[in-house]
């Protein structure tokens, strides 16, 4: 991959800014990063039109109630998706960085098989506690648990696959196997659903859509070759800080939704997820973004090492939240009532709250993520921290729906404060030393 060209200040264009838009308009990096965020913007907007199809008919076919069986399961899977994109990113950040077909297919090989045994271990343990954890969560039937599983097996898996593909820049390729999931998972879920098997029917097909995503697409053709010993090969620390991160992602994005199931009534938590999957759209939008920085980064010598690629994403994702928050505090009925139906126009009043909260924590995402790609960092365990604490907060603070939502706008603030100051810290001694030279 090229590496970023001479910095230039444009003239007419005075201090930090003249200096961001000549390196934007010199960096072949950043054309990466643009074109891959559209690409991944795109079908990140497709796959959420499916997905949300995906809830409006399993609203609509099971109700409140039953739909929160079906969210709290989704949820599970979720919080599978920390091992997943553990994987994903160690692999996406080492293929990027080895140089050779060969050294790129040895680190996917390597990672696949251990995916594999800690995939078949995360089933099994499901398997077994699967009385427990679905009297916790009030399902009716453990069974759902036990089909969940199956997906889960072939979910971590998956990531790797996904890694390799986001690590050569494949965008459209990586963008293909989100669709096919999605895609899957609708029409199965209608099928099924539409026969009678209701919940259990649902969670089959959210299984069955993770099975087919992870044979298509195949992998480009560099993981075809033979492999070779990598000149920079994925590492225990690379991985640790990986799993560290994505723990704490995907507690604070996904287990306000069991708390809320285990607090609250099944009608109430129905509500509460309706809000959250709209809120979801926003956050994986984000992360499109966030996808297609990453390797670029990752893939530039410490020597050319550029905090501005990481002011792009960010101030891409800002006017994503911007307009996100803006859509749903002018239409919450046309969300709410026209898309789930009139059995959810009671969670109007969160959509403004929630899409707030989780627009904070995308723009901490974007500074978490650049720094991981760039070095083992800190913001990790802080984020773990702060997703202890969320549960924590949550736990004390559950008097109504808007109090659980109060509480991670406070806490994804505070956190953002506290991830920028370190970026902010570099970014002006970058600024300095460009003056200088």
């Amino acid at each position: 991959m090229s590496q970023p060209e001479t910095l230039v200040t444009y003239p007419g264009r005075a201090g930090w800014l003249g200096t961001v838009a000549g390196h934007l308009r010199q960096s072949k990096p950043h054309a990466v990063v643009v074109s891959g965020s559209i690409i991944m913007l795109l079908s990140t907007i497709l796959v959420s039109g499916v997905n949300f199809a995906f809830n409006i008919a399993m609203a609509r076919m099971l109700g409140p109630a039953r739909f929160s069986h079906v969210t709290a399961a989704v949820t599970i899977l979720m919080l599978a998706s920390a091992i997943t994109l553990a994987f994903q990113l160690v692999c996406a950040k080492f293929v990027a960085r080895n140089e050779s077909s060969g050294a790129k297919a040895g680190v996917y090989r390597s990672l696949l098989s251990q995916a594999w045994i800690v995939s078949l271990g995360v089933g099994a343990a499901l398997v077994i506690t699967r009385r427990p954890v679905a009297q916790y969560l009030n399902l009716p039937d453990s069974r759902i648990l036990g089909v969940l599983a199956l997906g889960i097996v072939a979910y971590v898996p998956l990531g790797v696959r996904r890694g390799a593909m986001q690590g050569v820049c494949a965008f459209k390729r990586l963008s293909n196997n989100f669709i096919i999931e999605s895609v899957t998972k609708l029409l199965a879920a209608v099928i099924l659903v539409g026969l009678g098997y209701e919940v259990l029917g649902a969670v089959g097909a959210i299984s069955a859509s993770v099975i087919a995503a992870y044979f298509l697409p195949s992998v480009t053709r560099e993981f075809h070759a033979k492999s070779e010993p990598a000149s920079q090969p994925a590492s225990f620390l690379e991985g640790m800080q990986a799993i560290v991160f994505f723990v704490g992602q995907v507690i604070i994005n996904n287990i306000d939704i069991l708390l809320v199931k285990h607090y609250f009534t099944p009608e109430l938590a129905g509500l509460y997820a309706a809000v959250a999957l709209v809120g979801r759209v926003l956050y994986f939008a984000s992360w499109s973004v966030v996808s297609a920085m990453f390797p670029v980064s990752a893939a530039t010598k410490p020597r050319d090492e550029n905090p501005s690629v990481v002011l792009l994403p960010f101030l891409l994702v800002l006017a994503i939240a911007i307009v996100f928050i803006l859509v749903v505090s002018f239409f919450p009925g046309l969300i709410m009532h026209a898309i789930f139906g009139g059995g959810f126009i009671d969670a109007e009043p969160l959509l403004a709250l929630y899409a707030t909260a989780t627009g904070l924590y995308a723009l901490g995402v974007v500074l978490m993520a650049y720094e991981m790609s760039r070095r083992i960092a800190n913001t990790g365990w802080l984020q773990l921290i702060f997703s202890g604490v969320l549960v924590l907060a949550i736990g004390a603070f559950h008097a109504t729906l808007r109090d659980v939502i109060v509480v991670q706008i406070v806490l994804m603030a505070v956190m953002l404060l506290l991830v920028s100051f370190p970026f902010l810290k570099r970014y002006r001694h970058f600024l300095a030393l460009q003056e200088t030279a």
